[in-house]
């Protein structure tokens, strides 16, 4: 009976050991697979919403993305979209002029609004206890603007001067990133200037402003997301309060933005009378969203510009000594999660004058051919870990503002924020394989566009010089 005892004791305590392992290993798993926490559901006006508690601050964040971008906006009224950003802070039914900002400001918060290719967005970070009066504020102003001539006029003005300001009095103003969709791209409303030519923003009047409130900031064509310290059913609450009664509008059936198939290279000069030193950039057409290309396009990404062990930095700053500064991405306006429609891939970068075009191309060229010889699973599991390390610094980042960028992106775009928890295990399931065939499909020259700055700055100086 001893031995039999003994035996039964150390079976127990063999099968405890096995059971802590397991419980250790699954709360390993649990710590390595963090999910944000998404509540996601659609009031009866049709204004998604989503609510994503996190108590790591006492603060709040209300976003709310309309989903209309510069790339819809009205044909001879280029960067309509963006003036109506601006016009949105000018007062509402209760808000008078920059009472607005002021609201926030005096709360504590700090506030910014954007426009980009698919949406404009507003948000407020303000301390938890204030996330009532934010709500109240944005429904405030979705509810009706304070749209008159004055504030049109003035804010006309505002658009402009920042448009000379960061664009045409600016030394590689616009480069690559507005210059670069309208040489890269031919539909023209992935094609044209977003930022608003200047007769165009001359030539909106108060009648395109009403039409465009109406049409486009109802809130069946928004979603609001609320991120932060906050308490989940209070939060309804409020959001049904202040929100459920806005009427909903008829929203027009979207145009054609697809982009025909490039196939041929592109070639284009920019001349650049403030540039002191020539400058490139270079394009690709990215694949269809979602898609496992376009995944393996987020990993050859990290594997060709992200960080100083990038190919293309290794190769143009630390062989050739080309550069130092090369850098790109999926969607200079944002990040590869938040667009929808057509997108470029693109890097872009300085050299020294003494440096030929052809040098830096050739050295490019040999980066790009030789790399499917680099792609290993080794090498894709690096780029898994330097995106994934992005993706949550994007996600923690301002108070958690990624976040409830990614959760408003993906309930507008794919009507499920969910995806948010699903990006890493999409990016997994990229083989080397199927980062080769990306390769071949897409990092061709057939789909390349190279746009270089010619810098005239530096040619009169030279000029002087002799």
């Amino acid at each position: 009976m001893k031995i039999k005892s003994k035996w039964f004791v150390l079976m127990l305590f063999a099968l405890l050991i096995s059971s802590c392992a397991e419980e250790k290993e699954e709360q390993q798993k649990e710590t390595a697979q963090f999910k944000v926490p998404v509540e996601y559901y659609k009031l009866d006006n049709g204004l998604k919403v989503i609510l994503s508690k996190d108590t790591t601050s006492p603060t709040a964040i209300v976003a709310v993305y309309y989903n209309i971008g510069f790339r819809i906006e009205p044909k001879d009224r280029t960067g309509f979209a963006h003036l109506f950003e601006h016009m949105m802070f000018q007062g509402s039914q209760n808000l008078g002029k920059m009472e607005f900002i002021k609201l926030i400001q005096q709360n504590g918060g700090v506030l910014n609004g954007s426009t980009r290719f698919d949406f404009t967005n507003y948000f407020e970070i303000v301390p938890s206890h204030k996330l009532e009066t934010m709500l109240w504020a944005e429904a405030d102003r979705m509810r009706g603007l304070d749209i008159t001539q004055e504030n049109l006029t003035n804010q006309q003005g505002v658009v402009k001067n920042e448009v000379k300001v960061n664009v045409l009095n600016q030394p590689y103003g616009g480069f690559p990133w507005l210059d670069m969709p309208q040489y890269a791209n031919t539909n023209w409303y992935n094609a044209h200037n977003f930022y608003g030519d200047l007769e165009d923003l001359d030539a909106a009047n108060l009648e395109d402003v009403q039409s465009f409130f109406k049409t486009y900031y109802a809130p069946n064509n928004a979603a609001i997301s609320v991120v932060g310290d906050f308490d989940i059913d209070e939060a309804k609450t409020w959001i049904n309060k202040y929100f459920s009664n806005i009427p909903s509008a008829e929203i027009p059936e979207q145009p054609d933005i697809s982009e025909p198939k490039q196939v041929e290279q592109k070639e284009f000069v920019k001349n650049d009378s403030l540039a002191n030193k020539p400058a490139i950039a270079l394009a690709y057409h990215m694949p269809e969203r979602n898609t496992e290309e376009y995944y393996a396009m987020g990993l050859l990404d990290q594997i060709l510009v992200q960080g100083d062990n990038s190919l293309l930095a290794q190769k143009l700053e630390k062989d050739k000594g080309y550069s130092s500064d090369v850098g790109g991405g999926i969607n200079y306006l944002g990040n590869m999660f938040n667009y929808k429609g057509p997108m470029i891939w693109m890097y872009d970068f300085t050299y020294d004058n003494e440096t030929s075009r052809e040098e830096i191309l050739s050295a490019i060229d040999e980066v790009m051919t030789n790399l499917k010889e680099n792609i290993t699973q080794k090498t894709v599991d690096q780029a898994l870990v330097k995106l994934r390390s992005q993706l949550y610094d994007d996600i923690g980042g301002t108070f958690g503002l990624g976040r409830a960028d990614l959760l408003c992106s993906f309930a507008l775009f794919d009507d499920n924020p969910e995806r948010i928890n699903t990006l890493e295990d999409e990016f997994k399931k990229i083989t080397p394989d199927i980062v080769k065939k990306t390769i071949d499909e897409y990092l061709i020259n057939t789909n390349r566009t190279i746009l270089t700055v010619n810098p005239l700055l530096a040619d009169n100086e030279k000029t002087q010089s002799k």
